[in-house]
């Protein structure tokens, strides 16, 4: 059997495994729920990995997309979204669990390194890979290497503030993270339901469809949802100038992003000119797992 890369993304309501043969095309993939306890978390993923090497016939490489961090202080889970994990010993136990090492990076990371090694920025110097869907996030590659950080938190975008705030807008709404006006709260999915809906829990899909009838009021929340997201990526743009953007998660699916942000983002650069493409993704929801199953190659980390 070739040698085999497997890779898990592990999400807030789903868990996904990915087995990669070495030209990068998929051998498995399966998909479960997402179980809410840390230990139903470590049982879930000892099961998919077991099942797809009993399938595959072979022992392969595993790394883990996770929503969140190993800190480089603790060795423990922090800035998670899927709350169970926080101050989990995760990569250790997975490790000792499987009697294998295993390698664990930000999902978002893992998306970006996925488009930067042969998705929409394949050939980019520097990427900067954008989440936005149930949260929202960021993750950098530079030469085909994930730039993780001092702290593991580089490209931690959505937990910034948005930028060039509006009186209406100021001092933001509160986040899951404990601050008030992070980027998420303003581009994620749930947050332009918000926008539009108000209170009520409604899905951003409903937000889209109104708009594609004719409805004025949702024209005009994407219209600001977009708006905010070329100030939020103006930002990125001044600090790391990347070669490309690319853009993951749900929302990233909205056709006008591509047409409205690249205009909006030139009036925010510090620049006279600004001609960064912001790209849609190659791999879809599964260039996460892609990105994680990448994770032992040579130029990943």
């Amino acid at each position: 059997m070739e040698k085999i890369r497997l890779g898990i993304d592990l999400g807030g309501t789903k868990t996904e495994i990915a087995a990669l043969d070495e030209a990068g095309g998929f051998l498995l993939r399966r998909r479960v729920a997402t179980p809410s306890t840390y230990e139903a978390i470590l049982a879930v993923l000892a099961e998919l990995l077991g099942a797809a090497e009993r399938e595959l016939g072979a022992r392969g490489t595993l790394g883990i997309g996770i929503p969140g961090a190993i800190s480089p202080a603790s060795g423990r889970v922090k800035n998670a979204s899927l709350l169970a994990l926080n101050g989990q010993p995760l990569a250790v136990e997975l490790a000792e669990r499987l009697g294998r090492a295993v390698r664990v990076e930000n999902d978002a990371n893992c998306f970006a390194l996925s488009e930067a090694r042969d998705g929409a920025a394949a050939g980019a110097e520097s990427v900067f890979g954008v989440i936005i869907g149930t949260g929202c996030g960021g993750g950098i590659v530079v030469r085909g290497r994930i730039l993780s950080g001092r702290h593991r938190i580089a490209g931690e975008w959505g937990h910034t503030p948005l930028p060039w705030m509006t009186a209406a807008e100021y001092p933001g709404p509160p986040c899951w993270c404990g601050r008030r006006g992070c980027l998420e709260t303003y581009l994620s999915g749930p947050a332009l339901a918000r926008d539009f809906f108000g209170r009520a829990a409604r899905d951003a899909t409903a937000v889209v469809a109104r708009a594609a009838s004719g409805d004025e009021a949702a024209c005009a929340a994407l219209a600001r949802h977009a708006a905010r997201l070329a100030r939020g990526l103006a930002v990125v743009v001044d600090l790391l100038d990347p070669e490309v953007i690319v853009l993951g998660g749900g929302l990233s699916n909205l056709d006008h992003l591509y047409r409205e942000v690249p205009a909006l983002l030139s009036a925010h650069v510090f620049s006279d000119v600004c001609t960064t493409p912001i790209r849609r993704n190659r791999w879809g929801d599964s260039s996460g797992v892609r990105g994680a199953a990448m994770l032992w190659d040579e130029r990943a980390s």
